[in-house]
């Protein structure tokens, strides 16, 4: 796997999908057009995992005014397109409390299409998150993963975050009680 930069916060990233067929996966920063397909995905994943503890899936105007909100905090949101332009997953910085002691600290969010999950999509959407936390300055980023969630821990650990908590029977989502995972990455800023 490799990437080749180009202008803008833009990444050409080839993943392998099946043995030696390579296709060609574009990460950018997303735009406001690209919430449906953001939407998609995350109520897929609200309907059918505990990679979310929501219930219900959410309203385009939901993450419409997440988007914004997102933007106003100058908090980034990538995409990563397939070969013909849809959204197969996506990636987000959050703020990750209000209080002005935790302003160098964020929590990430990455989700991948159901049918592209294994081909490495996350980890393109991961690095970005981490450069654009290194440029903004941040010192901390935080994953909060539900503990059964091993392909995500995995993930997280590939890039440099360390689990540093479990919390135990802490969210409850389809009739039993889930521990949470908190990883952590430490920015190294220059």
């Amino acid at each position: 796997m490799h990437r080749i930069p180009q202008a803008g916060l833009r990444w050409a990233v080839w993943h392998s999908t099946t043995g030696s067929v390579m296709q060609a996966c574009l990460v950018r920063l997303a735009l406001r057009e690209d919430c449906s397909g953001i939407l998609e995905i995350y109520n897929h994943a609200v309907v059918n995992t505990t990679a979310s503890y929501d219930y219900e899936p959410r309203s385009l105007e939901h993450r419409l005014q997440w988007f914004d909100d997102h933007a106003k905090a100058n908090m980034p949101i990538f995409v990563a397109e397939d070969g013909v332009g849809r959204v197969v997953g996506w990636s987000a910085l959050n703020r990750f409390h209000d209080r002005i002691g935790y302003q160098f600290t964020v929590e990430n969010s990455v989700y991948v299409a159901h049918d592209a999950r294994g081909q490495g999509v996350g980890g393109t959407l991961l690095r970005p998150l981490i450069e654009a936390a290194q440029a903004r300055r941040l010192h901390a980023i935080l994953a909060v993963i539900d503990a059964q969630n091993e392909p995500s821990i995995r993930l997280h650990a590939r890039h440099g975050f360390f689990q540093v908590g479990l919390f135990r029977q802490v969210g409850f989502k389809f009739d039993r009680w889930l521990d949470v995972v908190y990883m952590e990455h430490l920015v190294a800023v220059s």
